[in-house]
């Protein structure tokens, strides 16, 4: 996709695509840069010296933008499209872990036809200890590597590094903890975070923080909180000093925390909402507080955070989940259950959930879910999918996890349609109540 830049330091306004801005990679390049005018006598001279000017200083590659498009009046719920330049995302938006630069289970094919995936996520943890930064450089960025041309976010490993609870020690300068591939020891700061995160190349980027557990006292979480604020700025400016590799923009969004702690959310909030990035996630939740504090934190965060920028929340959920954020002024939301509860027999449903392994689905030849269009999902019926889990079969667990990815995204894009209609509470307060339901 050819992309618009903006010249600033020259007398007229130009367009120069990032295929034609390969051309200025040389010592001196001489000629006209690209006008919308016809007569080179009003075009302007380019001459660049690409070792003395660094191109970002010339261009600004386009940022993500967020254009409201409806609001639910009985809740915050609000339906939008947000840009980037691998295309668009309407939010409402579920998006599928694809941690080691794949959805598990699940080809790209597949969450294109089947799922109907927007915009997938990668993880910088995994993705740095394999394949590793040089292969993915060589290859031209994880969009080239996987062949996923959509939308791609990369979660900073933050949590995955701060999970290696007995492995890793956290400090100022950042994280070193040793790999779970072989026990080899390495350091993630703030920077080197970053500079990860060029390399693999997605449209969205996560700053690195850190996870505070649930449970942690005041003094640690504050103490985690304002460590979080200052990495946060390292950041900022460590993006501000490289460019992007490979001709897109990456959006940086930054991650509040505070864990249950009214006034260190809202002072974290703040302090997030200040740097003003294009678009803004709320961390540390549901990482085992209750359901009722998961939504009351959510609900405090999205008053705070600015309106017109993207709000992720990281790591939800379960289907009633997705809707109670969504009723709180989510935007967009990521989790790994539809495919790792898939895997192991839990279905979700529009009826509700199943585990598809119980003797009552023996003989039930029924489709898994025809509630929604899918042809996964509306084509295999429970008593072979149950079948293929207790032979052991590798295609019960594609199945499952196609089913799940295909029914979340069905789920966000049927609120989308709700919100637009103006009938999203009363719809949501019904579904929910269905969704719950263990069949």
């Amino acid at each position: 996709m050819a992309k618009n830049y903006e010249c600033h330091n020259i007398s007229s306004m130009v367009f120069v695509s990032a295929s034609q801005f390969k051309s200025f990679e040389g010592d001196l390049t001489f000629g006209y840069l690209p006008s919308r005018e016809s007569n080179t006598k009003n075009q302007t001279p380019c001459v660049v010296s690409a070792r003395m000017i660094r191109l970002q200083y010339l261009c600004t590659m386009a940022s993500l933008t967020l254009e409201l498009k409806g609001t639910d009046s009985n809740s915050k719920a609000r339906a939008s499209i947000i840009t980037t330049d691998h295309g668009q995302i309407e939010t409402p938006i579920f998006m599928p872990v694809g941690t080691v630069g794949s959805v598990k289970g699940v080809s790209q094919q597949q969450l294109k036809e089947n799922v109907q995936a927007q915009i997938i996520l990668g993880n910088t943890y995994h993705l740095y200890l394999r394949p590793g930064t040089e292969v993915l450089e060589a290859a031209g960025g994880l969009h080239q590597f996987n062949g996923w041309d959509r939308p791609i976010l990369t979660d900073s490993g933050g949590y995955q590094v701060f999970s290696l609870a007995g492995t890793r020690k956290i400090k100022e300068e950042g994280v070193t903890f040793q790999s779970h591939i072989d026990g080899s020891r390495h350091l993630f700061s703030p920077e080197k975070v970053m500079d990860i995160q060029r390399s693999i190349g997605a449209d969205i980027i996560m700053a690195f923080d850190e996870c505070t557990p649930f449970g942690s006292d005041y003094n640690y979480t504050r103490k985690s909180m304002e460590m979080t604020h200052r990495w946060l700025d390292r950041c900022i400016q460590r993006l501000d000093e490289t460019e992007s590799k490979y001709g897109y923009t990456q959006n940086l969004f930054p991650i509040v925390q505070g864990s249950v702690f009214h006034d260190l959310r809202k002072i974290s909030c703040e302090y997030i909402a200040s740097k003003n990035a294009v678009g803004n996630a709320i961390g540390g939740l549901s990482v085992g507080e209750p359901e009722d504090k998961m939504y009351e934190f959510t609900g405090l965060c999205c008053e705070i955070l600015p309106y017109e920028k993207p709000r992720y929340l990281m790591g939800v959920g379960t289907p009633w989940n997705i809707l109670e954020s969504i009723a709180l002024g989510v935007d967009m939301m990521d989790c790994v259950m539809p495919t790792r509860n898939g895997r192991n027999g839990m279905l979700f449903t529009s009826e509700g959930v199943i585990n598809i392994k119980n003797k009552k689905w023996e003989k039930d030849f029924s489709p898994i879910d025809s509630g929604f269009e899918n042809t996964v999902s509306n084509f295999y019926t429970k008593a072979y999918v149950r079948h293929l889990f207790h032979a052991q079969e590798l295609l019960g667990l594609e199945i499952a996890s196609i089913h799940n990815l295909s029914f979340y995204l069905w789920l966000v894009k049927e609120a989308r349609k709700h919100i637009l209609a103006g009938d999203f509470n009363s719809w949501k307060n019904e579904m929910v109540v269905k969704l719950r339901r263990r069949l």
